[in-house]
């Protein structure tokens, strides 16, 4: 669906702040499939009720159209659904992550995770490449 026809949903309670906002953007930019496993949720009115965050990195990576899942609950269901779906039930397990997942990719991701001293330098230096372009 054309993200022009869709409305930021005024009353979300979701923020999302600068870092992780650009690293959404940049999920979507580099995996824009998995939109298609979690569209923008919507109500008839086309007011996001689920995704408000993904719709606005959405737009910052430059697409126009997204997946979209119209939702027909009404009201009081709509408002249950954008607490519930923000709502973070579950735990990690940091062993499994430490051992398995690499925490640079964690990090770039979007997932808080430790960092050894020597993956923060890196990071460090990265940054500073990239903000000089050399």
């Amino acid at each position: 669906m054309k993200l022009s026809t869709l409305k930021a949903n005024p009353k979300n309670p979701r923020l999302i702040k600068d870092d992780k906002f650009r690293k959404l953007v940049k999920s979507i930019e580099e995996f824009p499939e998995m939109l298609e496993a979690r569209p923008i949720v919507v109500n008839p009115e086309m007011i996001v009720i689920g995704g408000n965050m993904r719709f606005k990195a959405c737009k910052a990576a430059g697409l126009k159209e997204a997946p979209v899942y119209m939702a027909t609950w009404g009201e009081t269901k709509d408002r249950e659904f954008i607490i519930k779906d923000n709502v973070s039930s579950g735990e990690n397990d940091f062993d499994i992550l430490a051992n398995e997942w690499d925490s640079l990719e964690l990090d770039d991701w979007g997932l808080d995770v430790w960092q050894a001293e020597e993956e923060t330098e890196e990071k460090e230096e990265k940054v500073k490449c990239e903000l000089c372009g050399k």
